[in-house]
């Protein structure tokens, strides 16, 4: 089986981070986002993935090219010169995709993170023998997203409303779709929008099915969606594999510690806590609700809530950082210094307190 991964351009909503690496490379639970697709893919039989990108396809491939190896997987990247919407890349890869086996294939947006039920979805999708599958997940506010419609005792897409005022459900698309081949025959090389122009199509000819995802979902494209999809991932990990999360009676509910990452005395971590490798945590550190990527150093009584820490960044002693601050690569937050929703971009030095949500040049 085959797999597209739509990577896409600039990851804007996830700036500082995506200033040093493209969105995908950004760590999500102690390991780059795009490789908990890619390990879900693997782990159903996937074979090829093909990065869908239009944005530095080389530091991309550079750095999958271990994990090729590693995981036993061929990645190849398919680039775009012009940003072609959600669908107009796989027309593009069409000669990849399309290999004559008649087999449908993968298409996942990599700002999505969940359980990935790819196995439960290849087999709702040849029982219902229809052109196409879509994974949908349930919201609490349908209004802001656009809804599908569907036959809920046959999964039979209905119709798609964009950004419902009146209730007509509370599924949304999910960004996880399995394909027949003849669907590649229906999108042209232009820039097209796969949910606007290509699945109403199918959808009249009745030949598209809608899943319900079990377990969580989240598109983790902005940082605030980041956060809520680290303690929603945390969570599933707990049902799942609990041993993998840190025990000690210096955590608090659910948070993940790289071995390589030592915690000082009388430190308070968690919940929702991820701690990357190559980190210091000095003694009495708080932290809760947040990411600390790749070699941070943490000084003594250091407090960080709701907030991420980019790559090989410092903390000082007393300092306290919340309120969706986001620290970019290689930023230093001096010692007694406060940031309430600081963005900072990398390589600072950060001398004098930010009072209120500012970008911080």
């Amino acid at each position: 089986m085959k797999a597209l991964i739509l990577v896409g351009g600039f990851g804007t909503r996830l700036r500082p981070l995506t200033l040093s690496v493209p969105k995908p490379l950004v760590d999500f639970a102690n390991k780059p986002m795009i490789l908990h697709q890619i390990e879900a893919l693997k782990a159903i039989g996937v074979t090829e993935v093909v990065l869908a990108i239009n944005y530095q396809p080389e530091v991309m491939l550079n750095f999958l090219k271990d994990f090729e190896a590693k995981l036993g997987i061929r990645i190849t990247c398919s680039q775009e010169t012009e940003p072609l919407g959600t669908a107009g890349p796989l027309a593009l890869a069409r000669d990849k995709l399309a290999d004559g086996s008649g087999e449908p294939f993968f298409v996942l947006n990599s700002d999505v993170i969940s359980e990935y039920p790819l196995k439960e979805m290849i087999g709702f999708h040849k029982s219902h023998g229809g052109e196409a599958s879509i994974m949908v997940t349930k919201v609490d506010e349908p209004s802001k997203y656009g809804v599908v419609v569907l036959e809920e005792a046959t999964g039979q897409v209905e119709r798609f409303v964009e950004k419902p005022k009146l209730f007509v459900g509370n599924k949304i698309n999910a960004g996880i779709y399995l394909l027949n081949p003849s669907v590649l025959g229906r999108i042209k090389l232009r820039p097209t929008s796969i949910e606007k122009e290509v699945f109403p199509k199918i959808a009249a000819e009745k030949m598209l099915y809608a899943m319900v995802l079990p377990g969580f979902w989240m598109d983790i494209g902005q940082p605030r969606d980041y956060i809520t999809g680290l303690r929603l991932y945390l969570d599933s990990l707990r049902k799942k594999d609990a041993s993998k999360l840190a025990p000690g009676t210096h955590i608090v509910g659910n948070v993940l510690v790289h071995e390589s990452a030592p915690i000082g005395e009388g430190c308070l971590i968690g919940p929702d806590v991820a701690i990357g490798p190559g980190c210091v945590v000095e003694a009495g550190v708080r932290l809760s609700r947040c990411t600390v990527m790749r070699g941070v150093r943490i000084k003594k009584h250091a407090c960080i809530s709701s907030s991420i820490i980019g790559w090989h960044s410092t903390v000082g002693q007393w300092a306290r950082v919340e309120n969706m601050t986001i620290l970019g690569e290689d930023v230093h937050v001096c010692d007694e210094i406060y940031s309430n929703g600081g963005v900072v971009l990398p390589h600072k030095e950060i001398k004098s307190s930010i009072l209120k949500p500012e970008i911080v040049m």
